[in-house]
């Protein structure tokens, strides 16, 4: 989501015991761990907020006041293909894919941007109530975070919320989901303030696995750096590339024991 200075992060880290005893939000035990396969250029100005893989390409929506934008880039080389800023008063969010379409969230206007995925021309918008963190699409409906241990359900068409999907971690709510992936019957979310990704059940909203992500960037890269954020699937490779926010490089990774 936001930027955040050196002072907070170092805030939230100790307050994380705690919030694991009531959340499970923090770094639990992982149940699987990254093995990286690859390592690509990706762009360190990026505040990276959504991610997907379309046709080869990478499609990025990146945040901030000021400098979000809505990205067409090389996944093999980190180039920027074709570029739209937004709006200075929009903080982009999350990304997804329906069609033809984009569909790019903002953090707090309450409005969601709907642009051709060819030449990113506005097609419209849709509203919703609250804030815009994460976005991935099912193959029939649109799966939507907002920071809180509940996942809304939308209409591809309208933008409606259809359902929700609380998700809990060993019966615990767990907070701060933040950019998702959806993979066949199961979304993966970035957990905020952490390097952990969790694998959930969309049918359950159960956490199926706890991923540690940690440790892929150098300790000189992460002082420049800041929380891990994107994923995408590769159906091809059955893999995953992620990054984060203001990261220098791209994974293409697999999650393992």
């Amino acid at each position: 989501m936001r930027s955040l200075t050196s002072f907070t992060r170092q805030v939230l880290r100790r307050l994380c015991p705690l919030f694991l005893i009531l959340t499970s939000s923090c770094n639990p035990k992982a149940d699987l761990t990254v093995e990286v396969l690859s390592v690509r250029p990706h762009d360190a100005a990026a505040y990276t907020q959504g991610l997907l893989l379309h046709g080869r390409m990478l499609y990025e929506s990146t945040g901030l006041y000021g400098e979000s934008s809505l990205r067409r880039v090389d996944p093999a080389t980190g180039e920027i293909l074709h570029q739209v800023d937004l709006p200075a008063h929009l903080f982009g969010e999350g990304l997804a894919r329906h069609g033809d379409r984009l569909v790019q969230l903002t953090y707090r206007s309450r409005t969601a941007l709907v642009v051709g995925i060819q030449d990113f021309a506005p097609l419209g918008q849709f509203s919703y109530q609250g804030q815009g963190w994460g976005l991935c699409f099912d193959g029939e409906h649109f799966i939507m975070s907002d920071g809180s241990p509940v996942l809304t359900v939308r209409d591809p068409s309208t933008f409606e919320i259809l359902d929700q999907i609380d998700v809990t971690h060993d019966g615990k709510p767990v907070i701060y989901l933040n950019e998702l992936e959806c993979v066949g019957d199961e979304v993966y979310a970035n957990v905020y303030h952490s390097d952990r990704i969790v694998r959930i059940a969309k049918e359950t909203g159960k956490v199926t696995a706890d991923i540690d992500a940690s440790g892929l960037l150098s300790k000189s890269e992460r002082l420049a750096a800041d929380v891990l954020n994107g994923i995408a699937y590769d159906p091809e490779s059955e893999t995953f590339l992620i990054t984060g926010k203001l990261w220098p490089k791209l994974f293409e990774v697999r999650f393992v024991p």
